[in-house]
């Protein structure tokens, strides 16, 4: 029968006099989590002075505000199952033998700002399999990890107005299409025009456009108000707003706050054709994925006859698709041909 594992004095050993001067910040803890190692280079990176958690199980205090296990206490607890509570990206290296790796956003107390680390941990084992120790590594990847948020966030937003892109939009439509597909609940699809936007470039120059872009931007945002919504600039002065588990009524009355808002900052506008201020018209289109819906065309189809629609009735306004639709269809079989419902007709919501 192997005998117990002996303690290990590791205070006057080589390796942690090694330990003490890498460069790489790294801290080792006992089988009861106790910190028995706090290299100089990881004081540099957290502020915590080893003095302040050799002995204790404070070492979570350098990286957290609130009490949370760091990736050492898991690999010394043997809990793989619980580095996605914890860690935004992990990997399991083998069980109980090869460690673990993660990145974190950590807020580190002590310098008052947040690094992101990259963590390898990984058991130290005797000779009959007992663990005696826990060696975490940390690098830190914050500048590397800006960057690449920075360049992600170019990819995906629009640079003028700060909302989504086109491409943000198609990649969120279809994504939201599918969720609604398999969920049977409708999706809502806003398209929102400047009404006679090159008059206006035209008057006031195109410097006043931009910042009149911004400002609606600036107000079809607000009104994306739920985790899976959005708000993106489909392209030229016109928005799109995808609104998941909305029929068409709700999707009408965002509609209207949003035509109505615009009107309440009273943009001038003033060119000949066009009102004195800026106005919206907006189309709106919500349905439920039939079986024979391969994909959104239909509802991208119908949101633009509606917004075409809004357009044609005098502008600043809302139109919903089904209910013009409809009375189109109705007319139609009334021998009315050329012909759409005027802004006071039942389809129109008229402005203010």
């Amino acid at each position: 029968m192997a005998k117990p594992a002996k303690a290990v004095d590791v205070a006057d050993s080589y390796a942690v006099r090694l330990m003490q001067h890498l460069v790489v910040p790294t801290f080792v803890i006992d089988p009861r989590r106790r910190v028995v190692i706090w290299n100089r280079a990881c004081e540099r990176l957290t502020g915590v002075a080893a003095s302040e958690v050799i002995g204790t199980t404070k070492h979570w205090q350098a990286f957290y505000e609130t009490k949370r296990p760091c990736l050492a206490d898991l690999v010394a607890l043997d809990r793989p199952g619980q580095l996605p509570e914890f860690y935004s990206e992990y990997a399991a290296r083998g069980h109980n033998g090869l460690g673990f790796s993660a990145e974190n956003w950590c807020v580190m107390p002590k310098l008052g700002s947040q690094l992101y680390l990259a963590i390898d941990a990984g058991p130290i084992h005797d000779e009959a399999g007992n663990l005696i120790a826990v060696v975490e590594t940390l690098r830190d990847l914050t500048d590397q990890k800006r960057v690449e948020t920075a360049l992600k966030e170019l990819a995906t937003k629009d640079g003028l107005t700060g909302l989504s892109n086109r491409r943000s939009f198609d990649q969120m439509l279809m994504t939201e299409w599918a969720r609604a597909q398999r969920t049977q609940k409708p999706m809502a699809l806003l398209f929102v025009d400047v009404d006679h936007f090159k008059l206006f470039n035209d008057r006031h120059g195109h410097q006043s456009g931009d910042e009149c872009l911004r400002a609606l931007a600036a107000v079809v945002s607000r009104h994306a108000m739920r985790p899976l919504d959005l708000a993106s600039r489909y392209g030229g002065e016109e928005f799109a707003l995808i609104l998941p588990d909305m029929d068409c009524d709700a999707a009408c009355a965002v509609a209207e706050e949003i035509r109505c808002a615009v009107m309440a900052l009273r943009i001038a506008h003033g060119a000949d054709g066009a009102s004195d201020h800026v106005t919206l018209s907006v189309g709106v289109a919500s349905r439920v994925p039939g079986d024979a819906d391969g994909g959104p065309d239909r509802l991208l189809g119908s949101a633009d006859q509606a917004l075409y629609a809004a357009k044609r009735l005098g502008r600043n306004r809302v139109i919903c698709a089904e209910r013009v639709l409809a009375e189109f269809a109705g007319l139609a079989q009334d021998g009315v041909q050329g012909s759409v419902p005027g802004p006071g007709g039942p389809t129109a919501r008229k402005s203010a």
